[in-house]
């Protein structure tokens, strides 16, 4: 019996990797709840940054663009610069793609991986199967990676909690339960940005705490966008160009390179359509860096150092950490210790091979875990359109 490719993770990169090994006719299981952090993860209301043609799912067959989706299900078509597309209807276009093309997605829990005892990996799930997968593919996007800086720790001893003193933006679906409260949302990107915009219009007293040199700023609009510069699905910039469509060599430069342009690249800005219903609404209050915060009484305090070097401090009734996300391999804790020692790492992302092939031959990693060796595109859905074919090609070569 052939063993089969396990691709744990039912999110963009899952399922368009899954749709590319089944279209070669690799047995493959996939698991996961689809599109799960779409749809418990994001705010209701919130608008993807990204454009129609930056938001569809890579596969080999035709007809299966967000597009196409729009016409199957009878909705206008989003295909322009100009067009936005609300979550709901990306959640809803996702799981039209799994249905579509990866029918027999299993929504069950991997609870272990490791090296099996003569070939491949053994993989536990939470029904209690064993079984064995020649290769796997981690595609578990943000899961396990919210990242809560440690000046915050005080504040959230038991970790971030939505009831608590101090929640990640990852947290919070509904927001309409800080209406009539005072919040304070830490970041200048677009996840800050939208969700102090999103709890304003809820009813909330919102401020926007930016940090550093990161000022709150948006876009420009499509129809301001440099004219001889080429397009890409992140706006018109040579370096978007090169980033977007060329990630071939991104994995050969320096460590230091890499991380930092994993970081800034389209990092701290707002989507063009969002000033409207941001400013005017929102307090922003920039400052050199958040030192640290307390919630003694259970209201946080937020102690800040201004530009002029100075501190103050900033109370609410409860601040949320819109401060993305950090690879790290050690809190994928279904990698079984052993496999995570054969990793070879980089500031806690493995590092990755032609193919997306991490050290430990057969393991593959691709999605916002592969954006250390294959850059800042990793961590948008446009990703999937160079990912996918090669780490399925890769596989194929190396696995058959």
């Amino acid at each position: 019996m052939i063993q089969p490719v396990a691709v744990i993770g039912a999110g963009p990169f899952g399922l368009s990797t899954a749709a590319h090994l089944r279209a070669r006719g690799i047995p493959v299981r996939v698991f996961g709840d689809p599109m799960v952090s779409w749809r418990d993860h994001m705010p209701a209301g919130m608008i993807l940054k990204s454009t129609p043609a930056a938001s569809n799912l890579d596969c080999p067959q035709r007809g299966h663009t967000l597009a196409d989706y729009c016409d199957a299900a009878g909705i206008r078509r989003l295909v322009t610069d100009e067009d936005i597309i609300p979550v709901e209807t990306f959640i809803a276009y996702g799981e039209w793609f799994q249905q579509k093309l990866v029918p027999e997605l299993e929504q069950v829990r991997v609870v272990s991986v490791d090296r099996g005892k003569s070939a491949g990996f053994e993989l536990k799930l939470d029904s209690g199967e064993l079984f064995t997968a020649r290769a796997v593919v981690v595609a578990t996007g943000l899961s396990g990676l919210a990242h809560l800086p440690a000046e915050l720790a005080k504040a959230a001893a038991d970790g971030p909690t939505p009831t608590g003193p101090v929640s990640h933006s990852s947290q919070h679906h509904d927001l309409t339960r800080f209406s009539g409260k005072e919040l304070i949302v830490i970041g200048a990107g677009q996840s800050a940005l939208e969700t102090a915009a999103l709890a304003a219009e809820a009813g909330a007293q919102v401020r926007v705490v930016s940090r550093g040199h990161g000022k709150v700023a948006f876009g420009a609009p499509p129809w301001n966008q440099p004219k001889l510069c080429p397009v890409s699905p992140f706006g018109r910039a040579w370096s978007l160009w090169a980033l977007s469509y060329y990630p071939h060599p991104y994995r050969y430069l320096p460590a230091q390179v890499r991380h930092y342009l994993v970081r800034r690249v389209l990092g701290p800005l707002g989507a063009w359509w969002l000033r409207d219903r941001f400013e005017g609404k929102v307090q922003v209050e920039e400052v050199g860096a958040v030192v640290g915060a307390d919630a003694s009484d259970g209201s946080p305090v937020l102690t800040v150092r201004t530009h002029a070097g100075g501190t103050t401090r900033l109370s609410a009734d409860h601040i949320i950490a819109a401060t993305g996300y950090r690879v790290n391999i050690a809190a994928m804790d279904f990698l079984g210790h052993g496999l995570r020692t054969q990793l070879t790492v980089s500031r806690g992302a493995a590092k990755l091979g032609a193919g997306y092939v991490s050290s430990v031959p057969g393991l593959y990693f691709t999605g916002l875990p592969a954006a250390a060796s294959y850059g800042p595109v990793m961590r948008f859905v446009c990703g999937t359109e160079f990912a996918s074919p090669r780490l399925a090609k890769h596989l194929v070569a190396a696995h058959g």
